[in-house]
């Protein structure tokens, strides 16, 4: 099978994009010509490569090629950099909206300071959830993430980073708004009617909080879909919720919030990456090992127990 870079290019920008018109545009290609290449690939290929819907997406082998298009691409730019061609070498990484609020900001700031070798690398974040970025991996549209789960995916490597400590806290005026009549007890405020936050369908760790507590769901429950303003919500005093310790620390230190009594939860982070002798993917990595280093919480025992202490966090960020 005679796989051509262009066709594979074009490939890879339908996965991007959704569609051929917007592959056109990025490729500064017509729509035509990306048809045309993706048939010849398919023929090449002797399947489907691409599902033609709304939005386009790659089908199963489809996601195998676009690996390799992205794989290739990479390579292929450090090479003609480190011939003294101008390339913008692209790195596209999946990350928590937890992480990236908090601890993976140290990785952000290595990329945008004066160190040598990241002035031509384009880092590409998708906003994931760490249960869900595995998947992200999986279709070739990552080349990492930060995953929850140690179980690496196939031509990828994983290592432990650490984990993330999450603490349930409120407003000091929400807690004392729905402080139980004989005082704040070892079992808390209110559960039962405190309003509570979520930040969307997915998250269930609040409802595991509350479970562990012999408690459901109070009637009142506010979705707030974003990192910064579900911690703003909660500071604001809209309902309770949990929060990375790394997030809430200076506001509980300062009496801005209150820490709730309840189990803490460690969410054990890893990362993986796929399986290439990139200069700049190994940059990359040290980076992001630097930043976990020096935030992430140490498990005594290792990544198996912090696995065993977790409440599993699904929130899609």
């Amino acid at each position: 099978m005679d796989l051509s870079q262009a066709h594979l290019d074009a490939l890879v920008a339908i996965a991007d994009t959704g569609s051929f018109e917007a592959a056109a545009r990025v490729l500064h290609i017509t729509p035509s010509a990306v048809s045309q290449r993706i048939r010849a690939l398919e023929a090449d290929a002797g399947q489907v490569l691409v599902s033609r819907g709304t939005p386009c997406r790659p089908t199963a082998p489809g996601e195998r090629l676009v690996r390799l298009g992205r794989q290739v691409r990479l390579l292929q730019d450090e090479a003609r950099e480190e011939l003294g061609a101008e390339a913008a070498v692209s790195l596209p990484v999946a990350v928590n909206a937890d992480s990236l609020a908090t601890w993976f900001r140290d990785v952000l700031a290595e990329a945008a300071g004066p160190a040598a070798g990241w002035s031509a690398t384009s880092v590409q974040l998708y906003v994931e959830d760490q249960a869900h970025s595995q998947e992200l991996l999986r279709r070739g549209e990552v080349l990492a993430a930060v995953t929850s789960d140690g179980t690496a995916v196939q031509g990828c490597a994983v290592e432990f980073l650490g984990a993330l400590r999450y603490v349930p806290a409120a407003s000091p005026g929400l807690a004392a708004r729905f402080q139980r009549a004989d005082g704040m007890t070892s079992d808390g405020p209110d559960w039962a009617t405190m309003p509570m936050l979520m930040f969307n369908e997915k998250d269930q760790m609040q409802d595991e909080a509350l479970a562990r507590l012999g408690v459901t769901r109070p009637p009142v429950v506010h979705r707030v879909p974003s990192s910064a303003d579900f911690f703003e919500a909660v500071r604001l005093g809209l309902g309770w919720g949990m929060l990375p310790d790394l997030q809430a620390a200076p506001d509980l230190a300062a009496g801005q919030l209150v820490r709730l009594p309840g189990q803490v939860a460690s969410v054990p982070l890893y990362w993986q990456r796929w399986r290439l002798e990139s200069p700049r993917l190994n940059r990359l990595t040290h980076a992001v090992r630097r930043a976990a280093g020096r935030h992430l919480q140490y498990l005594p025992g290792g990544p198996a127990q912090g696995r065993q202490a977790a409440v599993h966090v699904v929130r899609g960020r």
